[in-house]
């Protein structure tokens, strides 16, 4: 049941997730408002431009951050670009939501993980307190992106934080990885794909539906103050993925060959295992996400997310 009687303003709503949101939300059977601001409306990094977007907001509203610097290659040499936006920019937008007395909730990322992988008996995926102080982050994303974490619960402890990963919309002519696995199939006899990074495939329409299933839920004592994780099911390789982006399109899926992260060395390390557990979500009340196999039939096919989140 829908409990949110205010709107919801979507940051970052030119983005990939933010796009999601607001097509999923346009469906006939949502009751939601959005709220869109893009970068023409918003810089996130700038305090006033924020208080000024956000000048109307009241306590019954909720605002969904989806702005993140995410060049993990670039955030290697722009530090303070970073920290601009996956720090000061969630700081900017804490105490604006604090003050109003709305909810914030704030999208984080599996890299704020080591990557180390894990034991055997931690094979399902990380918690939210699986993190070990003993190990950082390994890029300067991962790092500004915790104390983006960090700096929302500490200035409104009844914040969300949701954390997602391997995120991507499908189409044919999208930037992320499934969308040019799907360009290459159609330009190489054969592609190689690194088979020892694990991680968990995220379809963007999927984890927005599951977002407005949260803001609509509204601040409930199970997930005011909570890090959730929010992924689809399963894990995989990026060469599994590959293979399957192959088969879904009816490639060849031995056209993929598997290589290892050292034939492709990168600025930034790519964390080895950033499994995220669905038990935090689940626990929250919400619907947990399906399969990231299924899911990515549905990418493939140009399909919304079959459940009605609002």
């Amino acid at each position: 049941m829908v409990t949110m009687t205010g709107r919801l303003f979507v940051t970052g709503a030119a983005g990939q997730l933010g796009t999601a949101v607001r097509q999923v939300a346009a469906r006939g059977d949502s009751i939601l408002d959005v709220t869109p601001l893009t970068s023409t409306d918003l810089d996130i990094a700038d305090s006033e431009s924020v208080r000024s977007a956000l000048t109307d907001l009241t306590a019954d509203d909720v605002v969904l951050n989806c702005i993140a610097y995410t060049d993990v290659d670039g955030a290697e040499e722009d530090h303070s670009g970073a920290h601009a936006v996956n720090v000061d920019g969630p700081a900017h937008l804490v105490r604006v939501t604090k003050e109003k007395g709305a909810w914030l909730i704030h999208i984080s990322t599996d890299y704020v993980f080591s990557g180390t992988p894990p034991r055997v008996a931690d094979i399902e995926g990380y918690e939210p307190g699986d993190i070990d102080p003993r190990e950082k982050p390994a890029t300067v994303y991962g790092r500004t992106k915790l104390r983006g974490e960090n700096v929302v619960l500490r200035n409104d402890p009844s914040s969300t934080i949701v954390r997602t990963a391997w995120l991507y919309t499908g189409g044919p002519e999208s930037k992320d990885f499934v969308g040019t696995m799907r360009r290459l199939e159609a330009q190489r006899d054969t592609i190689s794909v690194v088979d020892d990074q694990t991680g968990s495939p995220t379809y963007a329409h999927d984890l927005a539906a599951g977002l407005l299933e949260l803001a609509g839920r509204g601040r409930t004592d199970a997930v005011a103050g909570q890090v959730l994780h929010a992924t689809n099911a399963g894990r995989a390789t990026w060469y599994e993925l590959a293979a399957q982006v192959f088969t879904e399109i009816g490639a060849d899926p031995a056209r993929v060959q598997p290589c290892t992260t050292a034939d492709f060395p990168r600025p930034a390390p790519r964390p080895a295992y950033s499994v995220l557990s669905g038990r935090s979500w689940a626990a929250a009340g919400l619907t947990p996400l399906r399969d990231w196999r299924t899911a990515l039939g549905s990418a493939v096919a140009g399909q919304d997310s079959p459940v009605d989140h609002t």
